[in-house]
This record gives C-alpha cells, structure tokens and sequence, in this order.
C-alpha cells in the first residue's frame, strides 16, 4: 500500500446567533480535514485545526509531494520527514498542526491494514473513554444552570464552563453552575488566559472552595512563569495545552513543573505520534492527561483513541455548542452515556465521513476565507 494523493477539505458553518464569550462574539466555525488516498483504494481520515489557507498551502504544495509513492504505515518515519522538511518555518502553529493531520489520518491506515482499532495499536486495553462536555459559554447565572443540567441529562458527569467574566460575575457563574449539576458530578473552569497572576491566585482560592475539577489557561501560553507561580500554591490542578506545538513545547512547560494536567490535542500539536509522546513525557513527569479538542468529530475520535490507550488519560473534550462538525460530520454520529465515549471496535480510528456534510459545508477556495470570528481565529478588523 502506497500514498497515491492527498486531499485537504475545509469546513465552515456560519452561526445565526452564535455565542459570546471573552473574545467576543463567536460568528461561524471552520476545520480543516486532510484524507490521504493510498493505491489500494483505502483513505485514511486526519484533522486539523488552524488557518486552513495554511494548512492547505503546506499539505499540497510541499508534504503531498514528499509523501507520494510512500507507505502510510511507516508513520514515525514520516512525520520526522514532515518536520524536518518544514522545521525552517513550522516547528510550532500551522506547519505542525498539517503534519498532525497527515499523521493521524496514516495512523488511522495503519490501523485499517492491520486490522486493528488505533486504540489497540496504541497499546490500549478499554474500548471506553471518558468524555466532558464543552460548553456553558458567556450567559447569565440562571442560564448557564439551566444548560448546564441539560447536559446531565444528555449523559455527561463533567461539564466545562468559560471565565473571564471578572470578579463577581465569576463568582456567580460558578455558583450556579456547581448548585445545577450537583456534588456527584465535576466542573471545569476555563480562564480563557484572562487573568494577572494576583487575579488568578485569588480566583483559584474560590474554585478550590466550589471543587472545581481543573483550572484551565488562566494566562497566555508564553506566560510560562505565572503558570508556575500559581501551580505552587493552593489550587485546583492546573491545565493547558490547546495552544502548545510538538514535543519540545511541551516539554518545557513539563521542565517548569507548570502544569497538572497536560492538554495536546492531535490536531493542533503535531498528530497521534507527537501527541503519544507528549502524553508519554507525562506520565514520565507524574502528570495527568486530558486532550483538547474544539474542531470536529474527527479529532475528539483520534484523541479518545490516545486517552483510551493511557493510563493516566483522564477525559478527552466534546464541544457542545451546536458544532454540526461534531454533530453531523460522521455517519455514525458520537454518542457519550453515562459520561464515556464508546470507541469502535473496527480498524483504524472506527469512522466514515458523512459525505452530505462534507457537501453542505465545504469551502470552495479555503484561501478566501469570509471574515468573521471562529472562536479562536478571527477574520477581519470588525470582528476583534
């Protein structure tokens, strides 16, 4: 089996409404997925979450040509080409995030050659994998409660809420989040790098009091030195990750002891391969792991698969803000009871792309890009 072409497809959903959060007002949303097509008829599914104009510039106009001819097996040996052919300008952002995509969707053929789920390749023994609800962005107390229970009732036992609000407003988001979903079930609060070092120091203490499960990004990822400041006082354990590249970022937030909770997520930060050995490095360093994902199905499937192959994977994260690149994206959409994912037995990562959604949503020309606000990437001065 050999690579015979690849394919890049982005994504884009505009909001009617959309929702508000400390960046602003989120308008639409984009991905970018990257199917490698192989001779022997068999494709392998990858995702990436970042400009997609540069995902696709560098997927075909330098990697696919490096690639073709080349076994989609040999998966270590092909990203250690992809880096080191884009290392000059890539080694962090979108250079590593369309290696990722590459990467998994070769893991996802390896998978399929070998007749075994990735999970199972990865050296996994559950089929299961906790998954977390992502949603409860800026609302009123009572609204958020009331949202929050509904995803109780959809079969989530952990929910993720965003700060950033400031001073009170965080104090009752918190509140009514916690009073909504009970003691038996985790709240997760997301700072959304929002917060000086005294603000965050001050906020933990109230988390701590409310049990909340994980602090997640109170500072921005190069403020490496607050992250360490407040991970040596009272805190709930502290998480980041979302916006770390490759293996050598992560490993200096591990050197610095910056971290409880490590967060790669395998369409950002290089793949399963680099993403495997962050998680690696983790458990080295006595931490947790718990991925971030916010693009698609596709990349909540990949890092379950990671999540169900460690010991120390914690939860994977499942955007419940009306995504239809979640909802609607596989033909067999992803269902969480009780609080676990269900991975497929069937090899590779266990998917099928909807092609009905791929038609609804795909972006002709993704170097033209409408402006907008896509939650973390912004398009046009009007929307900052």
């Amino acid at each position: 089996m050999k690579i015979d072409h690849l394919e890049t497809i982005t994504l884009r959903f505009e909001y009617a409404d959309g929702f508000r959060y400390a960046g602003g007002q989120c308008t639409a949303r984009v991905t970018s997925l990257v199917l490698v097509h192989t001779d022997a008829g068999a494709v392998g599914i990858g995702t990436a979450y970042s400009h997609p104009g540069l995902v696709h510039l560098i997927v075909q106009q330098q990697l696919a040509p490096l690639l073709i001819g080349e076994d989609p097996k040999d998966v270590e040996t092909l990203w250690q080409k992809m880096y080191r052919i884009t290392r000059w300008y890539g080694r962090k952002g979108a250079a590593m995030s369309a290696i990722g995509a590459i990467d998994t969707a070769c893991w996802d053929l390896r998978g399929k050659s070998l007749g075994k789920p990735v999970w199972e390749l990865l050296g996994g023994q559950r089929i299961t994998c906790p998954a977390y609800a992502s949603a409860l962005l800026w609302k009123e107390p009572a609204a958020l409660a009331e949202e929050a229970a509904r995803l109780i009732d959809r079969g989530f036992r952990r929910v993720k809420m965003r700060l950033g609000y400031g001073g009170d407003g965080d104090r009752e988001a918190v509140r009514a989040v916690r009073a909504a979903i009970g003691p038996r079930n985790d709240v997760m609060c997301d700072g959304s790098m929002r917060y000086s070092l005294e603000d965050a120091t001050t906020l933990a203490e109230f988390l701590t009091e409310n049990n909340v499960f994980w602090f997640e990004e109170p500072f921005e990822p190069e403020d490496i030195d607050s992250y360490v400041a407040l991970s040596s006082r009272a805190s709930p354990p502290l998480a980041a990750g979302e916006n770390e590249f490759g293996l050598q970022g992560f490993r200096e937030l591990i050197r610095a002891g910056a971290l409880d909770i490590v967060q790669p997520d395998v369409s950002r930060c290089g793949g399963i391969t680099e993403a495997k050995r962050v998680a690696d490095l983790a458990l080295t360093a006595g931490l947790r792991v718990a991925p971030h994902t916010w693009s698609d199905a596709v990349a909540i499937t990949a890092n379950a698969h990671i999540v169900a192959a460690l010991p120390h994977g914690i939860t994977v994260e499942f955007d419940q803000t009306g995504n239809p690149f979640i909802e609607e994206l596989l033909v067999e959409p992803l269902v969480v009871r009780d609080g676990h994912l269900t991975l497929s037995k069937a090899p590779g990562l266990g998917i099928e792309l909807n092609p009905m959604t791929l038609n609804r949503y795909r972006l002709i020309d993704p170097l033209h890009l409408p402006d907008g606000s896509y939650s973390d990437m912004i398009f046009g001065k009007g929307f900052l």
